[in-house]
This record gives structure tokens, C-alpha cells and sequence, in this order.
């Protein structure tokens, strides 16, 4: 297996950030101790450095690299709408690099957008739980930083970079209490995949305010899927029938983590027969341009998708610095027509 700068860095006791400039000749000072150090590692290991890297050290070039899981999801297309927006006003180019939720090919696309001198990176929905996974990712992007490149992340991704916070949990607990509010007490939901920050989030949220009134849901009322509405569809499915094969009631209000998967509920729960809200309420987050297309109007979190792209932009031309924007991804509960008050048992 080849050895990797992390390898060298870990070896002579050194940030990854320091073992970048240490050896990629960046303009930000090592000491000559530290230096001599880092050499001695990399010799000692066999480390072969990337000469085109070390010609890009501190090079900056005109473009904003978008790293986001599907170009055609809404919630998506959103944010990076705000990102062109604000890059060309700042007069560069923004570069979009669908990943599909794969860590390799997002890390494919960091190296690329590093080689081409990217002046930024903005992650968003990148955050993953695997733990080698984010490993691999926060080396290279500590690499990129170190040669003049700068990240901002749209959600948590750990104190290294800029970020824009988004209120995934809170959220998700306000619109769980504004359906008790209504009258729900039997609750489904549908999350996002297990590999995702962003879905443990607001799971979470869900459940502190289940957990808080005593309504946490029995078994198989708990679904994962992919933010899809396949995924959605096919999570409803499954809670249809886990409900009805146990003998239990069905819950009256079916909370699924993305107005993407909600759409996809509420298409089976029309194939079921089932009327919503007359029936079931079902309530989505994000609250993207569909949500109020559809029949019913999904209730939903609101988040500012295209003002998080914009800022993320903003952070990004700042300079170095870890910077927070907490008040631009405040989540709002929007209560439409897909959600009422259960009919009594």
C-alpha cells in the first residue's frame, strides 16, 4: 500500500497540516527543526511526493468547487444555486461534482478540484459516519487548506472548516412537538441513510421529543432509506405492512426526514387508499420548491437552501479563519394541508 502524507505526518509526530508545508514548499513557515523532522519520515517510509502539488502550493485559481450527493435533488439544487449565484458575483465559476453519497468519489473530486487549483470547496451533505471514510477525506482536504485552498462545509463536518450550521436536530424536534400539538400520539418515521450525519441528526430530533412525552414508536415504525422518492415510497411500504402483519394500529402521522421521501409516502399511501391528512398526516423536511406542489401541500421544515449556498460563498471569501453562520440555516416549522388532527379511536 502506498504511504500516504498522513503516514509521514503521524510518524514524525506532526499535524497533517504541518507535513504538507513541511514538504509541498508552501509559503506559510515551518520551522527548520520541524522541517528536518518531517524529512526524515518521509525518507524513512519511502513517502514519494506529488510534484504537481508542490508546484500548486499557495496557488489559487477561479473556480468554487460544489461537492453535493445528487444534482437533481432539489434540496441540492437549491444550495447550489445560492453557491453560482454568489461566485458570480464575486466573478468566479462555480464547478458541481455529484458523488452520489460515495466518500471515494468525493474524495476523486477534492483531488481534482485541488490539482486545478480550486479557490474553494463547499461540502454539502458530505458528512458520513464511517470513520476511515472521514479519515481519508479530512487528509485530503487538510492538504488542500494547507496549499492556500479553503473549505466550507454546509452542516457539521468537525472544527477544521468554515461552517454553515444547519438546524437539522432542532428542527426536527419542532416539528415533531407541533404535530403533538395537533394530537398525534402513534408516530412513524422515515430517515435517511445510516451512513449519513445528517440523517442521525434529525432522527435524533424526532426522537428527544418523543422520548420527552412518552410516544417513542414500537418496532418497524423506524425506517431508513435513501433520500429518494423510491427510498420514501418504499420506507411507507414497509410500515404499512410491519403495522398490519403485528396486528397494531397504524400511526397517524408518518414524519419523513426529506420532502423527497415524504413525496414518495404520501404516492404510497394514495396507492393504499389511505387519505391524508384524513387518515394519516404526513409531514416532510426542507421544505424544496415541490413541497407545495404536491396533493396535499406537505407540511415541512424550512430551511434556506439557496442563502446557505450564498453563504457558504461569503465564508469562503473571507479567508482563513474558522468562521461560524448559525443565523442564516434557521429552521422553520410550515404547517400546510398534509397534516391535521388524528380522528379520535
Amino acid at each position: 500500500m502506498a504511504v500516504t502524507l498522513g503516514d509521514v505526518a503521524r510518524h514524525a509526530g506532526v499535524s497533517l497540516a504541518t507535513a504538507s508545508r513541511a514538504l509541498n514548499g508552501s509559503a506559510r513557515s515551518v520551522t527548520e527543526e520541524l522541517s528536518a523532522k518531517v524529512r526524515a519520515s518521509a525518507e524513512a517510509l519511502g513517502y514519494l511526493p506529488n510534484a504537481p502539488a508542490q508546484a500548486l502550493a499557495r496557488a489559487t485559481g477561479a473556480t468554487i468547487g460544489v461537492l453535493l450527493h445528487d444534482v437533481a435533488d432539489p434540496y441540492f439544487g437549491g444550495i447550489a444555486r445560492g453557491v453560482g449565484d454568489a461566485a458570480a458575483r464575486a466573478g468566479l465559476l462555480s464547478l458541481v461534482a455529484s458523488t452520489d453519497g460515495d466518500p471515494r468519489r468525493e474524495l476523486e473530486a477534492i483531488r481534482m478540484l485541488h490539482a486545478h487549483r480550486a479557490r474553494a470547496i463547499v461540502l454539502a451533505g458530505s458528512a458520513y459516519t464511517d470513520v476511515e471514510a472521514r479519515r481519508r477525506l479530512d487528509e485530503a482536504l487538510t492538504a488542500y487548506q494547507a496549499q492556500g485552498g479553503h473549505v466550507v462545509a454546509i452542516s457539521e463536518h468537525g472544527p477544521n472548516y468554515d461552517t454553515v450550521h444547519v438546524n437539522n436536530q432542532e428542527g426536527a424536534t419542532s416539528l415533531t412537538y407541533a404535530l403533538q400539538q395537533l394530537g398525534h400520539r402513534r408516530f412513524a418515521v422515515i430517515t435517511g441513510p445510516e451512513r449519513m450525519w445528517v440523517s442521525a441528526d434529525r432522527l435524533n430530533g424526532v426522537l428527544d421529543a418523543l422520548r420527552g412525552a412518552g410516544q417513542e414508536p414500537t418496532d418497524g415504525m423506524v425506517q431508513h432509506a435513501e433520500f429518494t422518492r423510491e427510498g420514501g415510497q418504499a420506507a411507507m411500504a414497509r410500515i404499512l405492512d410491519i403495522a398490519r402483519e403485528s396486528g397494531t394500529p397504524l400511526p397517524t402521522a408518518v414524519i419523513a426526514l426529506s420532502d423527497i421521501c415524504a413525496a414518495g409516502a404520501l404516492a404510497e399511501l394514495r396507492a393504499g387508499g389511505i387519505s391524508v391528512p384524513g387518515e394519516m398526516s404526513v409531514a416532510g423536511f426542507d421544505d424544496i420548491p415541490l413541497a407545495t406542489d404536491l396533493a396535499p401541500a406537505l407540511s415541512t421544515v424550512r430551511l434556506p437552501l439557496i442563502r446557505m449556498g450564498e453563504s457558504a460563498v461569503r465564508l469562503a471569501l473571507r479567508g482563513p479563519g474558522p468562521q461560524r453562520d448559525r443565523s442564516e440555516a434557521f429552521a422553520q416549522v410550515v404547517l400546510r394541508d398534509s397534516t391535521a388532527a388524528p380522528k379520535a379511536d
